[in-house]
């Protein structure tokens, strides 16, 4: 939920600006393209950007909100169908992939999700209810935690971005870090 109080109409239309500006330059540009830049194509002063969006990352945060409420959604929509290490799979791939949306975002996911958007609240409870899952199931050692997740996919996220690798490779790279953190059982 949203602590915020309601915005004035000139207040929330300049918020939408603001949005629409750097989700279109963070598509062009990568994550660090100078908010001075997004400032000027919504029309609005830096100050108001600010007031809106006190850091980068919160900007980045309220710009990724829709796609990781949806994330979410359909992980928790998947439990029925999917074992909770296949759950895990998922959850890791689709959130690299909504990390590697703009160039440069890899590298600040860890802090994005702690902005307390509706979005980054959901993915990181969603992430922990996952954790959890897969070590009551037995398949997930106790020692993994939910920033262990979030190390992986910053790590993930930045090798397909800086070389240039297919987006098909995200499950390949998942797949070799599940290897390393499920429990072995022995033959």
């Amino acid at each position: 939920m949203n602590n915020e109080p309601a915005l004035r109409a000139d207040a929330k239309k300049n918020r939408e600006l603001i949005l629409s500006a750097a989700e279109a330059l963070f598509l062009e540009k990568g994550a660090k393209v100078p908010l001075e830049e997004v400032a000027k194509r919504a029309g609005v002063g830096i100050g108001t950007l600010y007031r809106r969006f006190p850091t980068r990352e919160a900007l980045l945060a309220a710009t990724s909100d829709k796609r990781f409420l949806s994330l979410a959604e359909t992980s928790r929509a998947r439990d029925l169908d999917f074992t909770p290490s296949d759950a895990v799979r998922a959850y890791l791939e689709e959130l690299a992939r909504n990390t590697i949306i703009y160039q440069g975002f890899a590298a600040s996911i860890g802090t994005v999700i702690q902005c307390g958007t509706p979005g980054c609240n959901a993915i990181t409870a969603e992430g922990h209810r996952l954790l959890q899952r897969g070590q009551e199931a037995g398949t997930i050692r106790r020692d993994i935690t939910y920033e262990d997740f979030i190390y992986v996919v910053t790590a993930i996220s930045i090798t397909i971005e800086n070389d240039c690798s297919s987006e098909s490779r995200i499950g390949h790279l998942v797949d070799l870090f599940l290897n390393g953190i499920s429990i072995k059982v022995s033959d």
